[in-house]
């Protein structure tokens, strides 16, 4: 199937370089796009993309139904929409075979979520006698009261504090940057952490400007933060399944609850869509029920 290559490498390119997206995103795309062609392929159809019509795709999907569930068959369809609209916007095409084909109804999983008491009741479970435990608890609160996600945690760096200014930079998905706000108790917990324990560390080269650090000087993994809130989570007895993205789902939704508006959360969070920001809007119908009571004049 040469014909699809330049194509799709192509696209590749403009996935990265016009919307900036990361390596793993624009992998995923182009996953969707080889399935199809591999459909093609095994099916005996020598199709171009500029050719291929709504009928094929159809017969594709199809084909994959019985083996993915609504969720994935709704992804491969999102991804292949993206490709036919990029090939349209590139008058390589002068329709898409896409625009008829329905997305499968899905219902939106809704992240899990921590109450205030609760993640107070695992930073307190931290053992601040070691090293170890003055970091972490500098981590958790900066996962919870900036909402980072645990890569942009991990990969924060001392030059990306600006606490003059109240602001810490995070480098996000498709390395977008972005100012996240950050309160005098967190910064007193970094500083904390900075001044009595990292400033002691032999600092591996290369990580000169990493924040958090292991024991050795070197960075932290991803893992690692995964294992320090799973392991406070049972000392706590917490019935909860949860992960680093846990703080952030509860970052979002304790300043929703709390009356902060969907745009400003977005841009805290570096969504770069509204609709993501928008789930927060439906994990607490009491709170929603509280805005009617509130500020509808037929309350």
């Amino acid at each position: 199937m040469k014909n699809w290559i330049k194509f799709i490498i192509d696209y590749k390119s403009y996935l990265k370089i016009e919307r900036g997206l990361s390596v793993n995103s624009v992998e995923n795309y182009s996953f969707d796009i080889n399935r199809l062609v591999n459909y093609l392929s095994d099916s005996g159809q020598d199709i171009s993309p500029l050719k291929i019509t709504e009928e094929t795709i159809q017969e594709f999907i199809y084909s994959i139904s019985s083996e993915l569930n609504a969720r994935s068959r709704a992804r491969i369809i999102s991804g292949l929409k993206s490709f036919f609209n990029y090939l349209v916007f590139e008058d390589y095409r002068k329709d898409s075979p896409m625009e008829l084909i329905e997305v499968p109804k899905i219902g939106r999983k809704l992240p899990d979520t921590l109450s205030v008491e609760e993640i107070d009741n695992l930073i307190k479970a931290i053992d601040l006698s070691t090293n170890e435990g003055e970091r972490n608890r500098a981590m958790l609160e900066t996962l919870y009261s900036c909402g980072l996600r645990v890569s942009e945690l991990i990969s924060l760096k001392m030059s990306d504090l600006f606490f003059d200014e109240g602001f810490i930079k995070i480098t996000g998905k498709g390395n977008k940057q972005r100012f996240v706000p950050i309160g005098n108790y967190t910064q007193k917990y970094i500083n904390l952490y900075v001044s009595t324990i990292r400033n002691k560390l032999e600092i591996k080269k290369g990580h000169e400007d990493t924040l958090f650090l292991n024991r050795r000087g070197s960075g932290l993994t991803r893992a690692m933060i995964f294992t320090i809130i799973r392991n406070l989570a049972e000392k706590t007895g917490l019935n909860k399944t949860i992960s680093p993205h846990t703080f952030r789902h509860s970052f979002a939704t304790h300043l929703l609850e709390n009356g902060a508006d969907l745009r400003s959360i977005q841009l805290m969070m570096g969504h770069e869509s509204i609709t993501t920001t928008e789930v927060y809007m439906h994990l607490d119908r009491k709170f929603l029920n509280k805005v009617l009571n509130t500020y509808h004049p037929r309350k």
